[in-house]
């Protein structure tokens, strides 16, 4: 029996165990997926420690840029964003490195009908704000505004991963959100309720927010955008597209059961 898992911390509210097992249901595949408790510390004797029951990993935070050099290969996609949140252990046991975070997310907008951003915000550092310059590049963006907390560690942090992606960044402080609000693409890249203190900020007009968080949803801050007008996409549609293509890339089987996946998901989170 192939042995799939979840690595991160914290995991124990995460709905990957919930989507891969739907998806492994659908196929009619006898695999086992669990979350494990995980820290970054931890990672490297864990993955010493495989043996050959395991077919993969997915990851969350903070493994997804800690696991990119105890990888045996990494694609194009992983070196371009500096992380991966996918891993798939081959017959031999190489570990091979994928992030699916970029096709979910660019999966979510397309659904949302969001096919082009010239003008995008990201708000958030961390590795899912570079996974949203990678979106917003895809979209046809070569300029973006982030919003960060603490705007020296966002540099050094996403100053790399901009130059490689082949978008220019300019990094503001939280105070001046305000002013970047009104754009083609706004992608909240935090925690839950980090983002809800920016929702007095939205002001009459069009435009999107993908707002990552899926539960609780919607959020304060995705709750005002839709009252001030913009087209808002949760986070649940980006997590089940990222899921499907993790499934692919394990199994080996197309196309993945995403209406069992999200159907799945829908009914763990009500």
């Amino acid at each position: 029996m192939t042995r799939l898992a979840l690595l991160g911390s914290p995991v124990d509210a995460a709905l990957s165990p919930v989507l891969h097992r739907a998806a492994y249901a659908a196929m009619g595949l006898p695999w086992t997926y669990r979350a494990i408790e995980c820290r970054s510390q931890d990672l490297p004797r864990f993955l010493a420690s495989l043996d050959d029951s395991w077919g993969g990993f997915s990851l969350t935070m903070p493994l997804k840029r800690t696991v990119v050099p105890l990888l045996d290969e990494v694609s194009e996609t992983v070196s371009r964003i500096g992380a991966a949140n996918t891993i798939v252990v081959t017959p031999s046991g190489r570990l091979l490195g994928e992030n699916t975070d970029l096709y979910g997310m660019v999966q979510a907008l397309r659904e949302a009908d969001v096919t082009t951003a010239t003008t995008v915000t990201v708000l958030g550092a961390g590795a899912t704000a570079c996974t949203a310059l990678a979106a917003g590049r895809e979209l046809g963006c070569d300029q973006a505004v982030v919003i960060a907390r603490d705007t020296g560690r966002a540099s050094s942090l996403l100053g790399p991963t901009a130059e490689r992606i082949g978008i220019k960044i300019s990094i503001k402080p939280w105070t001046a959100a305000v002013h970047h609000l009104a754009v083609d693409l706004v992608v909240s890249a935090l925690p839950p309720h980090a983002a809800d203190a920016f929702a007095p900020l939205w002001t009459r007009g069009t435009g999107t927010l993908m707002d990552v968080v899926y539960r609780p949803w919607p959020s304060g801050f995705a709750h005002a955008a839709q009252d001030a007008g913009r087209n808002v996409v949760g986070g649940l549609p980006m997590l089940v597209h990222q899921a499907a293509r993790q499934v692919v890339l394990q199994t080996g089987h197309s196309p993945a059961p995403v209406t069992e996946m999200l159907l799945a998901s829908q009914r763990e989170i009500q």
